[in-house]
């Protein structure tokens, strides 16, 4: 049977040679050996946070960096503004809820990014706002929110900034000190191209004076244990780890480094532009405004005269390509393509056109080719 090539938000598509670090032996994950590779990985995230601060990788989806972050700020009655403008942003919120928190949502209509200005008008409203949450890349609507205008306006106020970079960060920009960003977190099964099951966080000096004095209501994710843990000798994690998504995971950076972050950025952005030039020459229509439409995944909507099942399971079961479908409210409603982590022209050529033979086929009248062609003069006009 063919591979089903991934064009989803996460998973993506692996290397070999980061499946391959995987099948090495198991060390002692309290030993030297494993404190090096631990200590070369967190290293690695912080130049792609692009930060001075340490980073900590933990064994869990990006959730459970999501929850670190929250989970060691948050205490019962503490209000958190929670931008919301899709089910990631949802989940923050939920997040807070968990620990105690009181959230003060902004709530954005799903398609659009958040205006900053009505951050500003909340945090000077509303008083004692412990901090602010919002997702750079909401993977369930194809948004890309301004997280660097938002963090200007938030290092104006005392509140933490924390900033959801897991389908974002390695394909597009973020720069953690550059963005006055308190608590960054992101996984490692989208842009990264690592399998999945590891997270990672980083905190800045004023976050760490939160966390000090914040009682914590997690004790996995209790990130004063993995600050003391990552600073022995050698550097452990408090918990065992998995030491083979550790592997993979330095593997994957290494591949990364190896591309170099910009020209890496600069990929996943023309992939984007390929794609959405792709799709309207089709006749599709965007369900992002293009002006905030994101770089790692494209949001489209679901023509007319046609179900979810019939389009997607078109695209998987004939031509082998999985395209992820709406969520929440939007179920039936749009189809996403991921262009994340190691997706080539190849792979989004080859996804263009099977959507033609796929429209073709369900009875859709297009001129065929002209998908492919956009795509291509694409990647040619670079």
């Amino acid at each position: 049977m063919d591979e089903t090539l991934l064009m989803i938000p996460g998973p993506t598509r692996v290397a070999p040679r980061v499946l391959k670090a995987m099948s090495e032996n198991i060390v002692n994950h309290r030993s030297a050996v494993f404190g090096k590779i631990l200590k070369e990985t967190n290293e690695m995230m912080s130049e792609i946070f692009q930060t001075e601060n340490q980073s900590y990788l933990i064994t869990g989806s990006g959730t459970a960096a999501m929850e670190a972050a929250m989970g060691n700020i948050v205490e019962k009655g503490d209000k958190v503004l929670n931008i919301v403008g899709g089910k990631f942003g949802e989940r923050f919120m939920q997040i807070t809820e968990t620990h105690g928190g009181n959230p003060v949502e902004l709530k954005v209509e799903w398609g659009e990014a958040v205006n900053p200005e009505d951050v500003r008008y909340i945090l000077e409203e509303e008083e004692n706002i412990k901090a602010v949450t919002i997702v750079h890349n909401e993977t369930s609507t194809g948004v890309g929110n301004p997280i660097d205008d938002v963090g200007a306006i938030v290092k104006d106020y005392d509140a933490l900034y924390v900033v959801d970079t897991v389908s974002s960060l390695g394909g597009d920009d973020v720069f953690v000190d550059g963005y006055n960003i308190d608590i960054c977190v992101t996984g490692s099964q989208k842009c990264l191209a690592a399998p999945p099951g590891m997270a990672a966080i980083t905190l800045n000096d004023d976050a760490w004076k939160v966390v000090d004095n914040t009682e914590t209501s997690t004790y996995y994710l209790n990130m004063k244990k993995y600050q003391k843990s990552g600073a022995g000798q050698p550097p452990e994690t408090p918990y065992t780890p998995s030491v083979s998504l550790m592997y993979a995971m330095r593997e994957a950076l290494n591949m990364i480094m190896e591309e170099g972050l910009e020209s890496r950025i600069k990929r996943h952005k023309l992939a984007a532009k390929a794609t959405i030039n792709g799709v309207k020459a089709l006749g599709f229509d965007l369900f992002a405004k293009e002006e905030v439409s994101s770089n790692t995944v494209t949001a489209i909507k679901m023509p007319e005269g046609v179900t979810d099942k019939e389009f997607r399971g078109t695209m998987r079961d004939k031509y082998r390509i999985e395209l992820a479908g709406g969520q929440d409210h939007l179920k039936g409603n749009v189809f996403r393509i991921g262009h994340m982590g190691n997706i080539t022209n190849r792979e989004i050529i080859t996804t263009i056109s099977a959507l033609e033979m796929t429209l073709k086929e369900l009875g859709f009248d297009i001129d065929m080719g002209k998908g492919v062609a956009a795509t291509e003069d694409t990647y040619l006009s670079v």
